[in-house]
């Protein structure tokens, strides 16, 4: 079981000797993965602590707050995943204007070979560190020889010209294309949350749905229709899935995701469910009529249900 800690106050004296990875790690996506498996195989070999340090938020949200980008998952979501990805230890240090102010030389000295006692330490060429971001690779390497760890060259992962990075996920989620995102995420993008009582109109209408809480964990993909799964209690049900503020309705005033689970009915409310993100279907439309609307819901499952029956099969 992975080691969790919320603090450097709460990591014990004892703890190490490490092989370090540190980063923002939104999303914990292939680029992240392929450095926290070379993580893994160094500590193995050489006896160490495999251990990911990461923040409790992104740094721009404190220090030029209109720059920083919506999360692409949760806290929760990030241990979630570090853990699932097999390495011995997690510290979450709270990002906060003191940790801000700490110099690249002090970032170095005090966390990663003091209070986390580092022998092997790998990142990407491209990490900056330190107050400022004024620390680079080449002076993590130099003060590795001063202070006693390794910091082997790690290349970027990339996907054919470009280096696999969450701006990346981001963007392809924000135009929908969630298949293309999978592939960079190493998995289906998601979204979790409670599912709620809604005004009951995709029962009225012959396709009831699960309408999720609006605080939901996750990235909210572009608006539209979407074929996906519907994870609850261990199981996968195929869904088809609506994100948006239903244009042909009246008085719906904010984004709603609902996700209409096909050739069954279930009981979900109150429930905590997870919603993945399998395949874009076409974009968010007002429809004249109910018929309209229904008959679109008609193709739409029927598309859902062809795409899942191919990709999941």
């Amino acid at each position: 079981m992975m080691q969790f800690y919320d603090s450097l106050d709460r990591v014990p004296a004892d703890f190490g000797p490490s092989a370090v990875t540190f980063g923002k790690f939104d999303g914990v996506h292939t680029g992240h993965r392929r450095v926290i498996e070379s993580l893994r195989s160094v500590a193995r070999v050489r006896g160490l602590t495999s251990t990911v340090l990461t923040f409790d938020r992104n740094p721009l949200s404190l220090l030029d707050p209109d720059r920083c980008p919506e999360n692409i998952v949760t806290n929760r979501q990030k241990r979630e995943l570090v853990e699932a990805a097999g390495v011995d230890a997690m510290v979450q240090l709270p990002f906060d204007r003191t940790f801000s102010a700490l110099s690249a030389n002090d970032f170095v000295a005090r966390v990663l070979a003091g209070v986390l006692r580092a022998r092997v330490v790998l990142v990407g060429p491209d990490t900056r560190f330190g107050s400022g971001g004024t620390g680079g690779f080449a002076q993590l390497t130099e003060l590795g020889r001063k202070l006693g760890f390794e910091v082997p060259h790690l290349d970027l992962h990339r996907d054919g010209d470009l280096p696999v990075s969450s701006t990346r996920i981001r963007q392809l989620l924000a135009e929908g294309s969630v298949a293309e995102a999978a592939r960079l995420l190493g998995r289906r993008p998601a979204v979790r949350s409670i599912v709620v009582r809604g005004q009951q109109r995709g029962r009225t209408l012959g396709y009831p749905t699960a309408n999720l809480s609006p605080d939901l964990e996750g990235f909210i993909p572009a608006d539209g229709v979407y074929a996906g799964l519907l994870k609850v209690d261990g199981r996968s049900l195929p869904a088809a899935i609506s994100i948006g503020n239903n244009p042909t309705f009246q008085g719906v005033p904010e984004k709603q995701v609902e996700a209409h689970v096909l050739d069954q009915e279930i009981d979900l409310y109150d429930r905590i469910v997870e919603v993945e993100f399998v395949d874009y279907i076409r974009g968010m439309e007002k429809f004249d009529s109910l018929a309209e609307l229904i008959a679109q819901m008609g193709r739409d499952t029927a598309q859902a249900r062809e795409i899942l029956n191919r990709v999941i099969a």
